[in-house]
C-alpha cells in the first residue's frame, strides 16, 4: 500500500527554516521531520512512499539518494572508484521522489500521483505533523466503514480544518468540513488520511486545494469518515511549533517516537 506525503510546500510561516530547504526536511533531534513521520509508517509495516515534491525537491533528493550509504557500512576502493556495502540501512522503505510543480496545491499534487494511485486503497499525510496514531487500527477502521475517505481527527488549536462530528461516539459521519476556521474549539484535520482511488475525481486540477473542495463535497456526500485520536498529535507550522517538538525530543519525551 502506498503512503503519500505531501513534501512539496513552501513553508512560508517557517521561512527562519526553510529560506534554504523545504518544510519536511526542518529536522527533529538531528532527523527530519518526514523521517520522523515515516518511521511512524514503517512501524506498523507500512514502507512504500511515495513523496509529492515541489519547492527544493532536489534537497529531499539528495537525503534519499545518499541515505542507504549514510546509514551503512561500507569499504571504498579510492583506485576504482568501487563502493562495497558491508551491511543494509535498518530503514528497508521503497521511497518513490515525484516532482509534482513548484506552484501545485495540495489537491493537484495528489492528483499528480494518479498513476501509482488509481488501483488501490492508498494513505496519505502532511509532510509537517507527527502523531502516535495507530496506524493498523486506522486501516481498520477504514475498511470497516466501507467510503471513499479517511481522515485523523486530532484537537489541537482551532486554526486548521474544523471537522462537525456526529454527537454520537460510536457514529463517526463528518457532517461537515470547514476549512481553516478562526475561532472555536473541537475535532480538526490531522491528516493521516486512508483513501479510495475514487477520491482521485474529486480534484480538478493542479490549483485544488484537498482542504477544500474535495474533502467539503466528500463531507457533504456522506463518503468521509473520522478516526478519533485522542492521543498526541503536534504540526510544526512554526517556530514556536518546532521547539515545542525539539524540546520534546530532547528530554527523551517525544510521544511520536512508536518505533525502537
Amino acid at each position: 500500500m502506498h503512503v503519500v506525503i505531501l513534501a512539496g510546500g513552501m513553508g512560508t510561516r517557517l521561512s527562519e527554516e526553510t529560506e534554504l530547504k523545504p518544510k519536511p526536511m526542518v529536522e527533529i533531534g538531528g532527523r527530519p521531520i518526514l523521517w520522523h513521520i515515516m518511521k511512524t509508517y514503517s512501524h506498523f509495516g507500512f514502507r512504500d512512499f511515495a513523496l509529492a515534491l515541489g519547492y527544493k525537491g532536489e534537497v529531499i533528493k539528495r537525503f534519499f539518494v545518499d541515505y542507504a550509504l549514510i546509514n551503512s557500512s561500507f569499504t571504498v576502493q579510492t583506485g576504482s572508484g568501487d563502493v562495497l556495502r558491508r551491511n543494509g540501512s535498518q530503514d528497508d522503505w521503497t521511497v518513490h521522489l515525484m516532482d509534482t510543480g513548484l506552484m501545485t496545491n495540495t489537491g493537484g499534487r495528489i492528483k499528480r500521483l494518479s498513476e501509482f494511485l488509481s488501483r488501490e486503497t492508498f494513505m496519505m499525510t502532511y509532510g509537517d505533523g507527527v502523531a502516535n496514531i495507530d496506524i493498523r487500527a486506522l486501516l481498520a477502521f477504514h475498511k470497516k466503514h466501507g467510503k471513499l475517505a479517511t481522515v485523523t481527527a486530532v484537537r489541537p488549536p482551532a486554526r486548521f480544518g474544523g471537522l462537525d462530528l456526529s454527537h454520537d461516539p460510536s457514529d463517526c459521519v463528518v457532517r461537515t468540513f470547514t476549512e481553516k476556521p478562526q475561532i472555536g474549539e473541537g475535532w480538526i484535520n490531522g491528516g493521516f488520511f486512508v483513501l479510495e482511488p475514487k477520491v482521485l475525481d474529486y480534484i480538478s486540477n493542479d490549483e485544488t486545494s484537498w482542504q477544500g473542495e474535495p474533502l467539503e463535497r466528500l463531507a457533504k456526500e456522506g463518503q468521509l469518515m473520522a478516526y478519533r485520536h485522542d492521543g498526541f498529535w503536534q504540526c510544526m507550522d512554526t517556530v514556536r511549533d518546532l521547539h515545542l517538538l525539539q524540546g520534546l525530543w530532547n528530554h527523551a519525551k517525544a510521544p511520536w517516537k512508536v518505533w525502537e
